[in-house]
């Protein structure tokens, strides 16, 4: 492992890369901070996308690691183990790891979620998607 340093990353100069399938749903996102992308360690970070035109919704999933979840934009819903809950501008959001978790956009403006897990990098976060019932 590289060794931290300061840096400044824009979101636009960031790849963008995406999951659209039955197994896992619809969702774009941008890594921001992930070790073996960039001079960081200890966080993962990135923004995700979901729009409600989807093909699907960002399937239940879960993984070891906890998460925070910050809206930036849009309004959705998130469900974690069986209750949703109203995402919108401003709502910050904490998902122990191991819990059951999925979003859907809601209207027409992209759901827009700055999310960061507690992790080196984003290849260390291993998605487990239940089959749907």
């Amino acid at each position: 492992m590289a060794r931290s340093e300061p840096f400044v990353v824009s979101e636009q100069a960031c790849e963008v890369e995406a999951w659209a399938d039955a197994s896992r749903g619809a969702v774009k996102w941008r890594t921001l901070l992930s070790n073996d992308r960039t001079p960081s360690d200890s966080l993962t970070m990135g923004v995700a996308e979901l729009t409600e035109a989807a093909d699907a919704p960002f399937r239940l999933h879960r993984h070891a690691q906890s998460e925070a979840y910050y809206v930036l934009a849009g309004r959705g819903v998130l469900r974690i183990e069986d209750r949703d809950h109203a995402l919108e501008p401003g709502v910050a959001v904490f998902i122990p790891g191991g819990r059951l978790h999925g979003a859907r956009a809601v209207g027409s403006e992209p759901l827009k979620i700055l999310y960061v897990f507690a992790a080196d990098s984003f290849d260390q976060i291993r998605y487990d998607f239940p089959p749907s019932s």
